[in-house]
């Protein structure tokens, strides 16, 4: 069984392109998954399970672009697999049209309940593996990529602000800023590569993210240190790796595929060589660091 929610669109939520942000995206599966939690599990206490749960990781995969529009778009999420102290949900962000279902993002969210009082995780209890049972299908991603050892080049750092306005009620950065911060740094180091800050003469979209969260990230006023590096180059896609570090302290870490696109057809196109040339030189760094 399936849970379906209706997720408006708001034109705060496009990017330059007039698409749906990435990161906005992971901000559509959390309201999803909320409101599939509240509405399925009331005899449980849906607090328990539906707020008091960490993200462990995101798999999200970008399939096509969502443009700004009146009606809302549809999510169906699902549970792929129940552990003593963790379950995976499953989601799939689509439209169905009289030619069938145009899908835009299929994603996988592994979660842990969690006891923010006392900062500590625990199992779930029978009740609520009972309820998420009710939810299991197949999961609609393929076997999950691993995030590479970390790499330290000199154009890869970038030092994290949190906001205050980051913060859950909880005290910790909430999950969807994370992709946010990833964003910020990925950004700041292409343009610092490309020595242009307006324009490097081409446009990227995100294909991929995953994301693991490793410890929580808190309000200071210290910055936190985001450190990226390219782990692979190829004819139209670029796979950029980074993990948001607390001195030696890993804090998360992050795997995207940015595929070079144009807007005018609304498809990937190859890179121009003087990109690739780019992205080639940070690689090579990387693999000598």
């Amino acid at each position: 069984m399936r849970h379906l929610y209706r997720c408006p669109i708001r034109w705060a939520d496009l990017d330059m392109l007039g698409h749906v942000n990435n990161v906005i995206y992971v901000d559509y599966l959390q309201e999803a998954r909320i409101d599939m939690l509240r509405t399925h599990a009331p005899e449980i206490r849906a607090t328990d399970v539906g707020e008091g749960l960490v993200v462990v990781r995101h798999e999200v995969q970008f399939a096509a672009p969502l443009m700004f529009r009146a009606e809302p778009v549809s999510i169906e999420c699902w549970v792929t697999e129940i552990r003593a102290g963790s379950f995976t949900m499953a989601y799939e962000i689509f439209d169905e049209t009289p030619t069938g279902r145009i899908v835009y993002l299929r994603a996988t969210t592994v979660l842990a309940p969690f006891v923010f009082a006392e900062e500590r995780p625990r199992r779930l209890r029978a009740d609520e593996k009972e309820v998420l049972r009710r939810f299991v299908e197949a999961s609609p991603l393929g076997p999950s990529v691993p995030i590479g050892a970390t790499r330290l080049v000199p154009e890869g750092r970038y030092d994290l602000q949190v906001r205050f306005s980051d913060v859950d009620a909880y005290g910790h950065v909430n999950n969807v800023k994370y992709f946010e911060y990833f964003q910020e740094a990925r950004i700041g180091y292409i343009t610092h590569v490309a020595h242009d800050g307006s324009d490097i003469g081409v446009q990227f979209v995100v294909a991929q993210c995953d994301v693991d969260y490793k410890t929580p990230i808190l309000f200071r006023g210290e910055p936190y240190v985001v450190q990226s590096w390219v782990s692979h180059v190829g004819r139209s896609s670029f796979v950029m790796e980074s993990v948001i570090l607390d001195g030696d302290v890993m804090l998360s870490r992050a795997r995207v595929v940015m595929v070079t696109f144009d807007s005018k057809t609304q498809s990937a196109v190859p890179a121009p060589e003087r990109v690739r040339q780019l992205f080639q030189e940070q690689f090579d760094k990387a693999a000598r660091a």
